[in-house]
């Protein structure tokens, strides 16, 4: 049995665009470069029929993959989440109690984490940490240089 993945419809969108693009763009092209090289005689020494075979071996690798993700894709609704507490999709503010500095990140599944958008993957460590919290609550987060004491000051949903 395979192992659920939340997306938002977005991002599940984005899935099967990317998938539909694969079946019918890059596999009838990749079909055709085989063709092609075939044509050009002995395929013992055709550099090109190997590449193409090649590949289309690594992109039916990919639509494999695609179809997979997609099966095991369950979709969340932001907007009908609580926001009384910190869960998957909330935007959370929170503060370092030891420096005083605040930070505000989103929380999002793996596969739509970006760093440099402030969406962390709900599997990180300041994820986990602040998981079902509430607004003023306070987190012990465990980092390679100890623990870090983060208050939670406002979660919403963005």
């Amino acid at each position: 049995m395979s192992k659920k993945v939340y997306y938002s419809f977005e991002a599940l969108e984005k899935l099967k665009n990317e998938l539909l693009h694969l079946t019918t763009v890059e596999r009838p092209s990749i079909s055709r470069q085989i063709a092609e090289a075939r044509d050009k005689g002995d395929l013992s020494e055709n550099a090109e029929y190997d590449a193409a075979k090649e590949a289309q071996g690594l992109l039916e690798m990919k639509i494999s993959s695609l179809e997979h993700k997609i099966s095991c894709a369950r979709v969340i609704d932001a907007s009908k989440l609580a926001d009384d507490k910190v869960l998957l999709y909330s935007t959370v503010q929170i503060k370092n109690t030891l420096n005083g500095h605040s930070q505000i990140y989103t929380l999002v599944p793996e596969s739509e984490a970006d760093i440099s958008k402030k969406k962390i993957s709900i599997s990180s460590p300041i994820s986990v940490g602040i998981l079902g919290k509430k607004v003023g609550d306070f987190a012990d987060i465990s980092v390679p240089s100890g623990k870090i004491k983060f208050e939670i000051l406002k979660i919403s949903r963005d």
